[in-house]
């Protein structure tokens, strides 16, 4: 069994043609959460990938394997709950209400600006369906919010410095 215990996130620093070239590895939301897991690669190789506790592994990102081959993530698509407003009966906004109380639930949830994506739960689609929302049952790639503490927040994986200066008033954002 091949070991891969490091993760680029993003394939970051690596060339395109790297990222091409590299094996693949097709996992869902619940093997991506944990930090040490068995897949199988686009090769056929049985890799064992032990990772520091609590990380997450993203679509897209690149496990490193101990012989130096790459791995390129792919998020499997899986069951998931597409939430949209009704456009007859709401607003855009009744999006914010629904992350808000999914929220409260601890339920992880994907962010989109048309709509949320969560795992299956007839309990919350019923919650939902109440609040006038749209719930659609669907099969996609799942990747919800890392939290706002959490190590490689989406809003923030590239690393820049949005030079908040609360003394002064400003806001500058350097993209």
């Amino acid at each position: 069994m091949l070991q891969a215990s490091k993760l680029l996130p993003g394939g970051q620093g690596l060339a395109p043609v790297l990222l091409k070239r590299a094996a693949t590895v097709e996992l869902d939301w619940d093997v991506r959460q944990k930090s040490r897991f068995d897949a199988t690669d686009s090769q056929g190789r049985h890799i064992g990938v032990f990772l520091p506790r609590g990380t997450v592994v993203r679509g897209g990102d690149v496990l490193v394997a101990e012989d130096g081959s790459m791995v390129r993530v792919i998020a499997a698509p899986q069951p998931v709950l597409v939430i949209t407003h009704c456009t007859q009966h709401g607003t855009p906004f009744d999006l914010t209400r629904a992350a808000y109380h999914l929220g409260n639930r601890h339920v992880p949830i994907e962010l989109k600006p048309d709509h949320l994506k969560i795992e299956p739960d007839h309990v919350l689609a019923a919650m939902l369906r109440a609040m006038h929302l749209i719930v659609n049952e669907a099969n996609a790639a799942f990747e919800p919010e890392g939290g706002a503490y959490a190590a490689g927040h989406a809003a923030h994986a590239g690393g820049h410095d949005h030079g908040h200066d609360h003394g002064h008033g400003s806001h500058d954002h350097h993209h």
